[in-house]
C-alpha cells in the first residue's frame, strides 16, 4: 500500500502539473514568421553541404571535426548569435584520420575492393602484397593449428554475412497505423531481451575474437580484413579500435567482396591482395570539444533561464556523416538562424550545442551536463534554471512527433503545439522513451530532454555508419520542415510562463514501466 500511495501521489503531481501548464497556447503570429523564414528562405541544405561535401568526415578528434568547429562557430557569429564558443568538455584521447586507403585482390585475378581502414588502426607503412589466409576458428583450441603459419599474411575470420537480394524497399516512412501504435504505452512482460544464453554466447564470441587477435599479433600478421552487415555496394563500419594501442592494420570491407575471397580460399584457390593505407593519429590536443552559441532572452525576469537544442556533429568516416548527423546539426543551426532572422520574441535564453564524442558514448553531452548543471554530484543553480532540451539524431526523415521520455506532464503541451503541424504529418505524441543519443544526458540528471520521432527513410538499411552516408541521402523537404517544427517548439518553450514540467521523483525509483 505504501508503494501504491507513492505512485498515486506521483500521478496526482503529474495531472495537476499538466493542468497548470495547459494555458500555453500556440503563438500563431510567431509560427507564421518561423514558417515564412524556414520554408521560403531556408539555408539548411547549404549548412549540410558545408558539413558533408566541403568539410567531410568528422570523427571525434579528427582534423575534419576541428574544421567543423571552426566553420560552425564562425557561421553562427556572422548570424549575430552571442556567447559563441568552442568549449572543452574533457579529455577524449588521440584523434585519428585516414590519409590513404587502397585495397585490391590481385589473384586469382584483379579486383578493386570496397573498404576503408578500421578506426584507430595503423596503416600498412607502404604497399603491402600478401597471401590471404582464411582462419576458420570455432573455439580457442582451433587457434593452435595456425601457429607459425601467419607471419606476413592477410587474415580473414569466419565472419561472412549474408548479402542476398532484398525485395523490400530500402527507404520507408511511418504509416498512420504505425504512428498510432506508438501512442500506446509499452509495458514490459518481464522477459529480458538479453537471456543468459545470449549473454553467454556474446561473451564466448568476444573471448574467441580477442584470443584470435592476440595470436595475430604474436604471429606478426600483416593485416586483418573484416566485414559486417551491408550489401549492394554498402558496407557498415564498426566502433573501431580506439582502446587498443597495439592494433594491427585492419580494413573493413563490403560483404560481397569479403565473401568472395572466403569462398575462393575455402575451395583451395590461392588468394592474394595488395594494400596501401596510411592513417594518422592526432596527439597534440587530446581534449574533446562542443560548439555552443546563444540567442539571449529578452524578459528581465526570465532571460537567465535556458532552453537548449542540439545535435551531435561528430560522425563516422566511411561516408561524410550526412544522416548521422550532419542532418541534425544542420537543422539545429537552421533553427537558430530562423529564430534570429525572423526576430521571433524569446523570453528565455536559447542555447544550441553541437556535440562531439556521441559515437563513442555521448561523451560531449554527458560531460557538458555534469560540468554545467551539477556540482559534487548534486544539482546546482543552473539545473534549477533550466527548462528543456530538444535533440535531433534519427537521420534525415521528417519529424512525425515526439517521445515524452515518460514525462506525462508535458503531454498536453506538445499535443497543443503540434496542432500547428498536423498538415505536415507531425502530431504523434508518445509516452515512450527512446535512447542512444544526447537527450539521455539531460534526462539522466532529471532535466527534460526530448528526441523527435522521425521517418526512418533508409537510415538503418543504407546510411547509418556506412560508406553511403553522403549528401545525396539527405531529404531536403524533410529537413526544412524539421527546422520549422523544432524552431516552433523551442519558441513556445522559451516563452512559457513557467519552465517545462519535470518528471516526478516516482519515475526515478524504478516504477516507470515505459521502456
Amino acid at each position: 500500500m505504501k508503494k501504491l500511495s507513492v505512485f498515486l501521489s506521483g500521478l496526482f503531481f503529474v495531472s495537476t502539473t499538466a493542468l497548470a501548464f495547459q494555458n500555453t497556447e500556440v503563438d500563431y503570429n510567431a509560427v507564421y514568421k518561423i514558417k515564412d523564414e524556414g520554408l521560403n528562405n531556408s539555408q539548411v541544405m547549404d549548412i549540410a553541404w558545408n558539413l558533408t561535401d566541403r568539410i567531410g568526415p568528422r570523427l571525434t578528434g579528427s582534423s575534419g571535426l576541428k574544421n567543423a568547429y571552426d566553420w560552425t562557430s564562425k557561421e553562427m557569429k556572422e548570424w549575430g548569435l552571442t556567447n559563441v564558443k568552442v568549449e572543452a568538455w574533457g579529455e577524449f584521447g588521440p584523434g585519428w584520420d585516414v590519409k590513404k586507403s587502397y585495397l585490391a585482390m590481385t589473384a586469382p585475378y584483379y579486383q578493386a575492393i570496397i573498404g576503408i581502414p578500421k578506426a584507430w588502426t595503423p596503416g600498412t607503412n607502404g604497399l603491402l602484397s600478401a597471401e590471404v589466409v582464411y582462419v576458420n576458428i570455432q573455439n580457442e583450441s582451433d587457434l593452435a593449428k595456425y601457429k607459425g603459419q601467419l607471419a606476413g599474411k592477410v587474415v580473414m575470420l569466419p565472419t561472412t554475412v549474408e548479402a542476398t537480394t532484398t525485395f523490400e524497399a530500402d527507404a520507408r516512412r511511418f504509416t498512420d497505423e504505425q504512428l498510432e501504435d506508438m501512442t500506446s504505452a509499452r509495458v514490459s512482460n518481464g522477459n529480458s531481451e538479453f537471456s543468459a544464453n545470449r549473454v553467454s554466447d556474446f561473451r564466448r564470441s568476444a573471448n574467441l575474437r580477442n584470443a584470435a587477435y592476440q595470436l595475430f599479433k604474436d604471429e606478426g600478421v600483416a593485416m586483418v580484413l573484416a566485414t559486417r552487415r551491408g550489401g549492394q555496394g554498402t558496407f557498415f563500419t564498426s566502433n573501431g579500435a580506439r582502446r587498443d594501442p597495439d592494433a594491427l592494420p585492419e580494413m573493413e570491407i563490403a560483404p560481397e567482396h569479403y565473401n568472395r575471397m572466403v569462398r575462393l580460399a575455402i575451395k583451395g584457390e590461392p588468394v592474394m591482395v595488395e594494400a596501401d593505407t596510411k592513417t594518422e593519429f592526432q596527439t597534440k590536443d587530446l581534449q574533446g570539444y562542443n560548439v555552443l552559441a546563444e540567442i539571449e532572452g529578452t524578459d528581465p525576469s526570465l532571460k537567465d533561464e535556458v532552453v537548449m537544442l542540439g545535435a551531435h556533429m561528430d560522425s563516422w568516416f566511411a561516408g561524410t556523416g550526412a544522416t548521422d548527423n550532419a542532418a541534425g546539426s544542420a537543422v539545429m543551426m537552421e533553427v537558430m538562424r530562423i529564430l534570429k532572422e525572423s526576430n521571433t520574441p524569446l523570453k528565455r535564453t536559447v542555447r544550441i550545442a553541437l556535440w562531439s564524442g556521441e559515437e563513442q558514448g555521448l561523451y560531449g553531452s554527458r560531460n557538458y551536463v555534469q560540468n554545467t548543471f551539477m556540482k559534487n554530484g548534486a544539482p546546482n543553480k543552473a539545473h534549477e534554471k533550466f527548462s528543456a532540451y530538444y535533440n535531433m539524431d534519427n537521420g534525415t526523415g521528417a519529424v512525425r512527433g515526439i517521445y515524452l521520455q515518460s514525462n506525462e506532464a508535458v503531454r498536453p503541451l506538445f499535443q497543443e503545439w503540434f496542432t500547428a503541424f498536423e498538415d505536415m504529418g507531425a502530431n504523434t505524441v508518445t509516452i515512450r522513451n527512446t535512447g542512444g543519443t544526447d537527450h539521455q544526458a539531460f534526462d539522466g540528471i532529471g532535466l527534460p530532454g526530448f528526441q523527435f520521432i522521425q521517418d526512418p527513410i533508409d537510415y538503418n538499411t543504407r546510411t547509418h555508419h556506412s560508406n553511403m552516408d553522403v549528401f545525396e541521402r539527405l531529404q531536403a523537404a524533410d529537413l526544412r520542415k524539421n527546422a520549422v517544427i523544432i524552431a516552433t517548439m523551442v519558441m513556445q518553450t522559451a516563452n512559457m510562463d513557467q519552465k517545462m514540467p519535470r518528471k516526478p521523483k516516482v519515475f526515478e525509483s524504478g516504477l516507470n514501466t515505459n521502456r
